[in-house]
């Protein structure tokens, strides 16, 4: 650190690009360093090139309509074209709304911040390490130490567990990855729990508050909470590098991952979490204090991304409906660039 502070400010754009260099496959750096397109268009069109099969991109810039775009495959196999009205899987994305969920909840006092995992969930006691001392408000921010069920070699991605609890084996009496509030770890784990606290606080499914209080609210007709409440013809078929076949029938039913939704309907959601509208002042006071407001999203054949870009108070949300290989790295750089295109046109 104290060697970098002393370079020459010319210098650290060069160590950055060699270490883009040394670190990003070739094709994902030729892309990154193409000229800028004009358009949005133009830059969806031409990413299909780069070893993706689907694009979906959804840009809602205030006080104008919502824009569209896709390419390539909704299904390659009948050659059926991307759709941007298809639904998706958004893995993680579905933490936002898990978060927005337990603010409410915490704030009309039906869960506390400070209580902790071993209140809620007292058969985990000695299940789970540290479960006296793990708080909510530590799981919500990822802090808690408890291991990721995704990380455990046993997790069977050919033939996925039908139920969470089966997900939550895969952790059970194993040590702490650290003490609980000590750092941050991303961990799903976290947000299974959560899932299942809110199951019993309500005293029935979380999903079905997230429905009446953020989904309905909000007239959002195309978000679901698990695949098999959707008809899979209307759901873009995923692919993975390393896997020839369609991984739209893997059904991954865990709290935090498990949702099914259209780009525009994820739009919407995060404009009103990131403006407002959503929330009101004490609800977003807590939130703010518990978890993000952008996400990515992550599952076998199924790559996404939702930000809002406070400066050009635009919402931009990215679906691919590949993984594997290189296909994150270049979803990153198409994904950057069309934010590049749209700031040069807020200009």
């Amino acid at each position: 650190m104290k060697l970098t502070k002393r370079l020459p400010k010319i210098i650290i754009p060069i160590v950055a690009i060699i270490c883009t260099v040394a670190l990003t496959p070739w094709d994902a750096l030729w892309l990154w360093i193409a000229p800028l397109p004009h358009t949005v268009k133009e830059q969806v069109d031409n990413a299909i090139s780069h070893n993706l099969d689907g694009i979906i991109v959804y840009v809602d810039k205030k006080g104008r309509d919502p824009e569209f775009y896709s390419t390539g495959w909704k299904n390659r196999e009948n050659k059926i074209p991307a759709n941007p009205q298809a639904l998706f899987k958004i893995a993680s994305i579905s933490k936002l709304y898990i978060a927005v969920a337990a603010a409410k909840l915490i704030n009309c006092k039906r869960l506390s911040l400070d209580k902790t995992l071993a209140d809620y969930l007292p058969e985990l006691t000695g299940r789970i390490e540290n479960a006296n001392q793990i708080t909510v408000r530590m799981m919500l921010q990822n802090r808690s130490g408890i291991p990721d069920f995704i990380d455990d070699p046993k997790l069977p991605w050919s033939d996925l567990p039908a139920t969470p609890k089966e997900f939550l084996k895969l952790v059970l009496d194993k040590p702490a990855d650290f003490m609980p509030d000590s750092r941050y770890s991303y961990s799903n784990t976290n947000y299974l729990l959560i899932g299942n606290i809110l199951d019993k606080v309500l005293g029935n499914s979380h999903q079905q508050y997230i429905k009446k209080e953020i989904l309905d609210k909000l007239k959002l007709t195309h978000t679901y909470s698990l695949l098999n409440e959707v008809n899979l013809r209307d759901v873009i078929s995923g692919y993975y590098t390393e896997y020839h076949g369609d991984l739209k029938i893997q059904n991954f039913v865990v709290p935090g991952g498990s949702m099914v939704a259209t780009a525009q309907d994820v739009g919407v959601f995060l404009r009103a979490l990131n403006d407002g509208s959503l929330l009101n002042h004490d609800e977003q006071a807590i939130y703010s204090s518990i978890y993000v407001y952008e996400h990515t999203g992550l599952l076998p054949g199924y790559s996404s991304i939702a930000r809002y870009y406070k400066d050009i108070d635009t919402v931009v949300i990215m679906f691919v409906n590949t993984s594997g290989g290189n296909s994150w790295t270049t979803l990153e750089v198409v994904y950057n660039r069309i934010v590049r295109i749209l700031h040069k046109q807020s200009i």
